[in-house]
């Protein structure tokens, strides 16, 4: 949709009283709340375990976790826009339990991100394929579907057609390979997000931010029966705590991995007797 589209930007925009609703919503909230579902907020680790830095994390927990450290890196990259922008995070979109994990209204556009963290791995993306390490996942198709759905859902807000851009932002990977880009979706790493956005033509004006922001801020805009959303501070202060847990294990296990040769070795010298 254009400037000259049927959204009335010259009427003085009033703010209504529920904006906001979604506004409050942190990066990575949802994934935070399913994680702290699935795994709690304390730690059922023994003493030893502690010791040796055996991860307090189990596998059922590790992709919300992974998930949520991803949507949270992507969410200070976007902090970075300017006022003239909106941004929503974990917006709860359809009857289940889907969301989008950011969408971003400014005077270039309306986007919907996809936040992918695969850290340390090499991603090859071209004609709808999408490889992390070889293996094929679906973030092309499923992100061509969520800005088509966001599009749909934000028309019928407003009572006028717009469009709405998708993106997958890769985080944490080692490489990052667009053999050639896909003509829906871009794929971008952390680093070309404010560039990508901001760079492009100006379609809004302020007063038409404006209004399609309100209208996105409205959790009836992405459900017909809005959901219960849980107040930030009561989901991002136990995943910090777990977060700290998880980081502390993870220093001692490498302390464990650079005492062990250093002990040998100072053994092996005779500075310290043998084992």
């Amino acid at each position: 949709m254009s400037a000259a589209a049927p959204l009335d930007g010259d009427a003085a925009y009033v703010e209504p009283e529920t904006l906001g609703l979604l506004k409050r919503r942190v990066p990575g909230q949802s994934v935070m709340e399913e994680l702290l579902d699935v795994h709690g907020s304390g730690d059922a680790r023994g003493p030893l375990a502690r010791v040796f830095g055996v991860r307090p994390l189990g596998p059922d927990s590790l992709p919300w976790y992974w998930g949520a450290l991803g949507e949270r890196a992507v969410g200070r990259t976007l902090a970075s826009l300017g006022p003239e922008w909106t941004v929503l995070h974990a917006v709860p979109v359809g009857e289940k339990s889907s969301d989008i994990d950011h969408v971003v209204i400014g005077p270039t556009g309306i986007f919907t991100i996809n936040t992918k963290r695969h850290a340390g791995q090499t991603i090859w993306t071209a004609k709808g394929t999408f490889l992390v390490a070889g293996t094929r996942y679906p973030y092309v198709r499923n992100s061509e579907h969520e800005a088509a759905r966001a599009g749909k859902l934000l028309s019928a807000a407003v009572l006028s057609s717009v469009s709405v851009s998708a993106a997958i932002v890769v985080v944490g990977a080692r490489q990052v390979t667009v053999k050639e880009k896909h003509r829906t979706v871009a794929v971008l790493t952390e680093g070309q997000l404010l560039r990508w956005l901001t760079r492009r033509p100006v379609l809004y004006t302020e007063q038409q931010v404006a209004l399609l922001s309100a209208a996105a801020a409205q959790p009836s805009t992405w459900r017909r029966t809005p959901p219960v959303l849980r107040d930030p501070t009561d989901v991002v202060g136990p995943f910090e705590a777990l977060h700290r847990l998880v980081e502390q294990a993870r220093r001692r296990r490498i302390g464990w991995l650079l005492a062990v040769p250093a002990t040998f070795f100072a053994s092996a010298a005779g500075i310290l007797p043998p084992f």
